[in-house]
């Protein structure tokens, strides 16, 4: 019974709870930890925080404690000595368990040195978004170093989507059964229709990179008379995505940063349309969020995306340039029809696919076959 055992989480190298609140997600990802606590005896979060990691959160239950870089180490060398510094609580675990895999080498040292049933979770397929990042060579080799070495340890992997699994069978040569889908969680009570005033608007939710093809949802709607675009989100192109907007659109821009995702439902619920222009995706929690507020979602037809989004049943799905990012918004503002039937299925899809309480059943479920 888990109600017997422990389980330690490894997080993502150099991630914090300072780094989730500092991004808005805090309450989002500690959500289903605070869950899955109910079931187990205690659960240990190892961060890369430092003396006042432990003063973030005050609403944690008591079975859930913080271990976090105390000792002010440099991140990589905490990395490395993890399964030594907490080895006396880390010896009393029955699971551990990676949040992403970047850092999932402390996890397979803890593996070996205490010999643990090892759960690699990835959130995205680190080597796949690697390539389509265009790293540099030596960056590829390492990451796919790094993840033929814990796939191969792991009793069990957690991947999100069909494509992800595909992708490691065939680089990795892992046996399917070791390998199980679970998508991301979204908190469909939190994120749910509202009854509230709709802007003539668009709104993109993202890490302001290349990968997000922002520009060119930027020039779509320029050429979308009286139509305004709202932009959440921050990252490495902050000044370029700021200084385009503003060139294009002027006063039809909104750019809002990060903001708390409790936040997040109210920004959605108030605009037409959501839409993710991205190149290429792994399984986007704005996408599954927007989705569940019943918006009308518009997505680009790669990876990631076209997985989730069937077309024209719970959404729509165009093309990567602007030209086709613009046929969708333009097509879709004029079917009020479709626009009905679309937030319908957006939101029953995810209600019967990716709510907290069915991904965490069968995570919980894969815990108790162990």
């Amino acid at each position: 019974m888990l109600q017997d055992k422990k389980l330690a989480v490894f997080f993502t190298f150099g991630v914090s709870l300072n780094e989730w609140q500092r991004v808005g997600n805090l309450n989002r990802e500690l959500k289903p930890y605070i869950k899955m606590a109910e079931s187990f005896n205690h659960i240990y979060l190892i961060t890369y925080g430092r003396n006042d990691e432990k003063d973030v959160v005050d609403y944690l239950p008591s079975n859930i404690t913080i271990l976090a870089n105390e000792n002010n180490l440099p991140n990589f060398l905490y990395s490395l000595l993890i399964p030594f510094i907490f080895h006396r609580k880390l010896s009393g675990c029955f699971f551990i368990k990676t949040c992403q895999m970047n850092g999932s080498w402390s996890a397979v040292l803890t593996k070996l040195v205490l010999r643990k049933k090892l759960i690699i979770r990835c959130g995205y397929e680190w080597y796949y978004f690697a390539i389509r990042d265009n790293k540099k060579l030596w960056k590829r080799i390492i990451i796919k170093y790094i993840e033929r070495i814990a796939y191969t340890f792991a009793d069990s992997i957690i991947i999100t989507s069909e494509s992800a699994k595909s992708f490691v069978i065939k680089n990795y040569g892992i046996n399917p059964n070791k390998i199980h889908i679970i998508p991301n969680y979204i908190d469909t009570d939190l994120f749910k229709p509202k009854d509230t005033e709709v802007e003539n608007s668009v709104v993109f939710v993202g890490r302001f990179s290349n990968q997000k093809n922002i520009f060119s949802l930027i020039d779509a709607v320029s050429n979308i008379s009286l139509l305004k675009l709202s932009l959440v989100g921050s990252g490495e192109l902050n000044s370029e995505v700021k200084n385009y907007a503003e060139q294009h659109l002027m006063k039809r821009v909104e750019l809002l940063g990060n903001i708390l995702n409790e936040q997040l439902p109210q920004i959605l619920n108030k605009s037409h349309i959501f839409i993710l222009p991205s190149l290429y995706e792994g399984n986007p929690k704005t996408l599954l969020e927007a989705m569940s507020c019943g918006k009308v979602c518009v997505g680009t037809n790669v990876e990631g995306i076209n997985n989730v989004i069937d077309d024209k049943i719970n959404g729509y799905l165009c093309d990567t340039t602007s030209q086709s990012i613009q046929n969708a918004i333009t097509s879709l503002l004029k079917d009020k029809e479709t626009q009905k039937r679309l937030r319908t299925n957006a939101r029953q899809k995810i209600l019967n696919h990716f709510s907290l309480k069915y991904c965490l059943k069968r995570e919980l479920n894969l815990y108790s076959e162990q």
